[in-house]
């Protein structure tokens, strides 16, 4: 095989996968020009143009297209044969970077104490906190990202996933908030305005839901991306945040200028999950990155 160049199978993977040469440059930490020096090679060893122009961007050829899945598998299994693998694994001297995708709410709740303890037992390792985009197993599929924390919903049917803890939304708003001054029916809750976290177009949502019950409708003044940003204008407005008890510390008291609030209507509860990709399963430093991620979570949010 003297003729075949199997560094070029990474990148190859890279282009695919991004398809664009800023991409694959970036996941593999080479230059523009670098990586299109590669583009080059590769064209000339398939005898494909692989990626072609399409206005500012790159399109793959039908070629391309056709071996994009084959090639990463063939990537996949070649880091997996020339990577050491061990029966017995020391925490002490492993040395590696995890990926955990997680919301805001979730970094901000336990992201401090899971580096403490990691650190702790494993000072080589690196955690990696990353935004959760739009709901895709892909990241995963690909080793984007090692661990994806969240809501399990409809997702891949081969990811592996197990519950972390349930939780459950509330409501918060500043201490001294007239809200706090009565009975919390439907009706007083609806009439006070409200900000939403959310990534996605609509912003209603289960609380809405049973709102309509009763006839009632919240009136929303303002639209963020996360639970963080909702808690952080409610603190210092009339305006009442809706998010998970988690984000509150698990409890329904005053927190920092706010206090939570059970909710007038009935909601369903969330479970929370950690969910990774099944090739992992069998990796000892992956298990024992999840045992220490879903230890720590438990053990820091009791039953409510």
């Amino acid at each position: 095989m003297d003729d075949v160049d199997l560094n070029l199978l990474p990148a190859l993977d890279a282009l695919l996968t991004e398809g664009s040469v800023t991409g694959a440059a970036g996941r593999l930490g080479l230059s523009v020009s670098a990586m299109s020096r590669t583009l080059a090679r590769l064209r000339s060893a398939t005898g494909d143009p692989l990626l072609v122009r399409a206005g500012r961007g790159l399109v793959p050829t039908p070629r391309a297209a056709e071996l994009r899945e084959q090639v990463h598998r063939l990537a996949r299994d070649a880091r997996m044969v020339l990577s050491p693998q061990t029966s017995h694994l020391d925490i002490g001297t492993l040395e590696r970077t995890f990926t955990i995708c997680a919301n805001e709410g979730f970094v901000e709740r336990f992201s401090a104490s899971l580096v403490v303890a990691v650190t702790k037992a494993a000072p080589g390792v690196r955690l990696r906190f990353v935004p959760k985009p739009v709901k895709s197993a892909r990241p995963l599929r690909e080793g984007r990202i090692d661990l994806e924390i969240g809501v399990l919903g409809a997702f891949a049917p081969e990811v592996r996933a197990q519950s972390i803890f349930r939780d459950k939304f509330v409501g918060a708003v500043r201490v001294g908030h007239p809200l706090l001054t009565g009975p919390m029916t439907p009706e007083r809750y609806a009439a006070c305005k409200h900000v939403v976290a959310s990534r996605k177009e609509t912003f209603t949502g289960p609380v809405d839901e049973a709102l309509e019950v009763f006839g009632l409708r919240r009136e929303i003044a303002a639209v963020v991306p996360g639970f963080p940003d909702a808690l952080r204008i409610t603190r210092q407005s009339d305006l009442v945040a809706l998010v998970p008890r988690s984000c509150l510390g698990g409890a329904l008291t005053s927190v920092e200028g706010l206090v939570g609030f059970e909710l007038p209507v009935r909601t369903p509860e969330i479970t929370i999950s950690a969910m990774w990709h099944p090739r992992m399963d069998a990796d000892p430093a992956h298990r024992w990155l999840r045992d220490t991620v879903m230890g720590l979570c438990r053990a820091a949010t009791p039953p409510h």
